[in-house]
């Protein structure tokens, strides 16, 4: 049985007085470790298995991470960790305890033993007592009960109050984050008469993170060369060049205090903008960009208000329940996420570099052309390797679930979708290089050009990273067919590698008719 509802004396109110919880007549048992404690029925909701989680970055180590519990945020909470006990994987008699001191959260247990009804006089304060845990975190003692000659009761309104230090102003944070949705819920009425909120969505160590679309300036890859700058903060990676001006690098893992990993072809830079006039900004550097999610106000809920642990994870203000609750996205707070001290960190070091360094400046500004190397972009059809200079890419972006099918559109036209309110008509590469269709699956992406005006993406098997090519390797495609001739007019040939990539000329992908049906879905 995955559930069992504890039934609550009548009147169902939470006693949070130590003395009412010791006058308490029927309490709830279960064993962490070889330990055995109660805690008193009318606090406890239900008796779960433990949910699966999503790891909440800068929590307390005790939080196992954040659970969907019929369309309600729960923490989850490892008492074995609480305890300093040795962590142990859960097998079929591991349970959750829902306890709610007003804001419900789940208490992990080695295993429940029983409800058990006890008289008053078996009752007994904790004052004296010497326990494995904190006797401070003890509301007193049940003799003689159940086959024990000792059960402790836990006073699970003091545990939580000590390691998560917002609990105590829960009350007042849960009436603020109300009425800040009722605000969210105006603001986003008054503007476009829409509940409707527009996400990007990224990756940060397994765990997945959104910002308001309105922030971001634009996704790009990772730069091979970084130049760090002297005496930066260890979140500063360092500084780029894009579209000549210096933007600051920060890493969300070292901003989260997650291990680091060596950069990849995976990693993609979120360009946040710091001002409304977008004249200031920070790239965010992410393991990977998932998508642009627009979602309903309906399913997005505050961060629950024991998580805010001294302010730590601010930042993180709202959990998107997507999927009916089996993928939880974290929203980040691009407000607060800019009062964090990487951010003014990051911007610090690009003025010093502005003001100190002119010879620093005039190297990163001129790096995109020393060694005469040209950036592409690589992707995959079929077997084969394609390559487009990084510049011409405007972003990468997955294919959503369904595509939404124009009549009567051109054959080569797969459909369209909504790119941050636009419609953006999209073609299926395989099918316009007339190479085997396939199923849709997660690695495939959707590359966005600007062609003749017309904005348009094409549907790539993978995009596989972006490579520095020397010149020298670049040579003339051989003359084959017209069409080929148009599309490929030139080859990197990389002999140590043993890779032959073919470069496609962006601007020959549509033909100007193709260009204006194409202008005609937007």
């Amino acid at each position: 049985m995955a559930t069992a509802t504890v039934e609550k004396p009548a009147g169902g109110a939470v006693a949070s007085d130590p003395a009412l919880h010791l006058e308490a007549r029927q309490f709830v048992t279960f064993f962490v470790g070889d330990e055995v404690f109660a805690v008193p029925m009318a606090p406890v909701r239900e008796i779960i298995r433990v949910p699966e989680a999503v790891r909440v970055p800068l929590s307390p180590p005790s939080l196992e991470g954040l659970a969907n519990l019929r369309g309600l945020v729960l923490p989850v909470i490892s008492l074995r960790r609480l305890f300093r006990f040795p962590d142990r994987a859960h097998d079929d008699a591991t349970r959750a305890l829902v306890i709610d001191f007003g804001a419900p959260a789940g208490f992990v247990v080695d295993r429940v033993a029983s409800v058990i009804t006890v008289e008053l006089d078996q009752v007994e304060s904790a004052t004296a007592l010497q326990a494995t845990i904190d006797s401070d975190l003890l509301l007193g003692v049940i003799k003689n009960v159940g086959g024990h000659k000792m059960v402790m009761i836990l006073d699970f309104a003091k545990l939580i109050k000590n390691e998560f230090a917002a609990l105590d102003r829960h009350q007042a944070q849960n009436a603020a984050a109300a009425s800040g949705v009722e605000a969210r819920e105006a603001t986003r009425h008054a503007g476009d008469g829409s509940d409707e909120l527009q996400l990007v969505s990224f990756v940060v160590a397994n765990q997945e993170y959104a910002i308001a679309i309105e922030r971001v300036q634009e996704i790009v890859q990772v730069p091979e060369q970084i130049i760090h700058v002297p005496k930066a903060a260890s979140h500063v990676l360092g500084v780029m060049t894009l579209r000549q001006r210096l933007l600051p690098l920060v890493s969300l893992r070292r901003m989260f205090n997650l291990p680091m990993e060596a950069l990849n072809e995976h990693n993609r830079i979120v360009v946040i903008s710091l001002s409304d006039d977008d004249r200031m900004a920070v790239g965010v550097v992410t393991d990977t960009v998932n998508e642009v999610l627009r979602v309903s106000s309906g399913v997005v809920d505050a961060m629950p208000a024991l998580l805010a642990r001294d302010e730590s994870i601010a930042e993180i203000t709202d959990i998107c329940r997507l999927n009916d609750g089996k993928r939880l996205v974290s929203i980040i707070s691009a407000e607060k996420m800019f009062a964090h001290s990487a951010f003014r960190e990051a911007v610090a070091a690009v003025d010093a570099m502005r003001e100190g360094s002119e010879a620093m400046v005039d190297k990163v500004e001129t790096q995109s052309v020393v060694g005469e190397d040209e950036q592409m972009v690589v992707f995959r059809l079929v077997r084969e390797e394609f390559g487009v200079p990084i510049g011409l890419v405007q972003e990468i972006v997955r294919i959503p679930d369904e595509l939404t099918r124009v009549p009567k559109a051109p054959e080569f036209i797969e459909g369209v979708i909504n790119l941050r309110g636009t419609v953006l008509p999209v073609v299926d590469q395989r099918r316009r290089f007339g190479l085997p269709s396939m199923e849709r699956n997660d690695r495939q992406r959707i590359m966005v050009f600007t062609i003749n005006g017309v904005r348009t993406g094409f549907i790539v098997d993978s995009v596989t990273e972006v490579l520095k090519i020397p010149r020298q390797v670049i040579e003339d495609a051989p003359q084959l067919s017209e069409e080929a001739t148009r599309l490929i007019r030139q080859v990197a040939n990389l002999q140590k590698q043993q890779r032959m990539i073919l470069l496609l000329d962006v601007d020959q992908l549509l033909e100007t008719g193709e260009a204006k049906a194409l202008a005609a879905l937007h």
